[in-house]
């Protein structure tokens, strides 16, 4: 695999793989508006019947956005703009017709973890560490829908706690909270049991499952709310830019809280 994000159909299942092992599969743009038109052009003709979604190089399923693309941001229509291209990219994730399956093995954090979050059902290995450390690392947010979207898998409650604290969730803690159905010894394991998935899935009534896709995202959506102003006085801040340039210079931030 060359290209930052590959695609290939073996047996009728889609694999999409994060191809950058070299940077932990850190998302570019690129990356995300790739996985959104593999997402929304899905045949539904049944040349493929499921989706695996996973990492390469062994270490990282996806370590969120690529930090010096933040590098760019200067007005406030910036930050709104990130987030709605996000938004848009988790809605394809949810919205795509066929069922998909997050294979998360090592690292899954920031967008990584969002984009986890907005698949149908999540294996990991025993190496998972999930979350989204920015309170410590990049002084951002979360949109309201990201936060929602984790809510419903995992309680608002412990999504407070881990953004609170910075930590990580391992495998054992996503197992027994239901973030993840199943934990596999190793990568290897961890594959073959999402292409088991895949195929067992993929044999189940197709409008069965899209239409309880589409009840459950819907469900959520209703509860949508304008976000913008908490969006706009992080992206815009003087810590935002300190924690970017920390974490790039691999340093810890100062925070001011302005």
């Amino acid at each position: 695999m060359s290209r930052e994000i590959a695609d290939e159909v073996r047996n009728g299942v889609l694999w999409i793989t994060f191809n950058r092992p070299e940077a932990r599969n850190a998302l570019t743009f690129a990356m995300y508006d790739r996985l959104a038109e593999l997402c929304t052009t899905m045949p539904t003709d049944g040349s493929i019947r499921a989706v695996v979604i996973s990492g390469a190089g062994g270490k990282a399923f996806a370590a969120g956005t690529d930090m010096t693309q933040f590098r760019a941001f200067e007005t406030p229509q910036d930050a709104l703009d990130y987030e709605h291209r996000i938004d848009e990219v988790l809605e394809a994730v949810e919205r795509c017709p066929l069922p998909t399956i997050a294979a998360l093995n090592g690292a899954c954090t920031g967008g990584g973890g969002s984009i986890a979050a907005a698949c149908d059902i999540r294996v990991a290995s025993a190496s998972l560490k999930f979350g989204f450390p920015i309170a410590r690392t990049l002084g951002n947010c979360l949109a309201a829908g990201n936060l929602a979207r984790l809510s419903e898998l995992i309680g608002a409650g412990r999504v407070r706690e881990i953004i609170f604290t910075a930590r990580l969730i391992e495998a054992q803690e996503a197992l027994d909270t239901g973030l993840v159905s199943e934990v596999l010894p190793n990568e290897t394991a961890l594959m073959a049991r999402a292409s088991e998935l895949a195929d067992k899935i993929g044999g189940m009534a197709p409008l069965t499952l899209r239409a309880t896709k589409e009840a459950l995202r819907r469900n959520r959506a209703a509860l949508q709310v304008d976000d913008s102003d908490l969006i706009v006085s992080c992206y815009m801040s003087e810590d935002f830019r300190t924690g970017m340039e920390a974490f790039l210079a691999k340093t810890k931030p100062a925070w001011k809280g302005k």
